[in-house]
């Protein structure tokens, strides 16, 4: 998916397009975590944020297991964005989502929850879940406009590290003659 952007004033971003991720793009892919999440570090725990500054490893091995797709976003051929899905009962588990510090702004989470609302209402899914810790305000408020909400289920922990759980549930249009 290629798509232009333009910001408030009408002025051209760079073009992002969203590709599945290979797993040649493993250690591009733990780069961008790292850099979105590192500036987090000291509100998680170590372990908690191993777990979410997952290893070149770890992402090569969600990719050769396929626990679900796994999506990059690009600027030119650069990864500046990442997000992977895990389907759970009815609903898809939207797991690792970043963005680089200086894509931020451009759209690039939009363009990610686009590509995840499309994978699962092709297949049939009824809703998107995820859990996000109380600090990502920025994160928080895309999620929001992105028409999901908190709910009370889910994990409230990761490794010490406080969790909430929001759900977007998912309406595909209808359209009348």
């Amino acid at each position: 998916m290629d798509v232009p952007i333009e910001d408030e004033q009408g002025a051209k971003k760079p073009e992002i397009r969203i590709r599945f991720a290979i797993s040649s793009d493993a250690p591009s892919i733990a780069s961008v975590l790292h850099h979105s999440f590192v500036e987090y570090r000291s509100s998680y725990t170590p372990q908690a944020f191993a777990a979410t500054v997952l290893t070149i490893d770890e992402i090569e091995a969600r990719l050769r297991l396929n626990e679900g797709p796994v999506w990059v976003a690009l600027c030119e051929d650069a990864i500046i964005g990442t997000v992977s899905a895990v389907p759970k009962g009815e609903l898809v588990y939207i797991r690792s989502m970043a963005v680089l510090p200086a894509a931020r702004g451009l759209g690039v989470g939009v363009l990610l929850l686009k590509q995840i609302e499309s994978y699962a209402l092709a297949s049939d899914y009824k809703g998107l879940v995820l859990s996000t810790t109380p600090f990502l305000n920025r994160a928080i408020r895309l999620y929001e406009h992105f028409g999901f909400h908190r709910c009370d289920e889910g994990v409230y922990d990761l490794f010490g590290t406080a969790l909430f759980t929001m759900i977007n549930t998912l309406v595909e249009e209808t359209t009348y003659a």
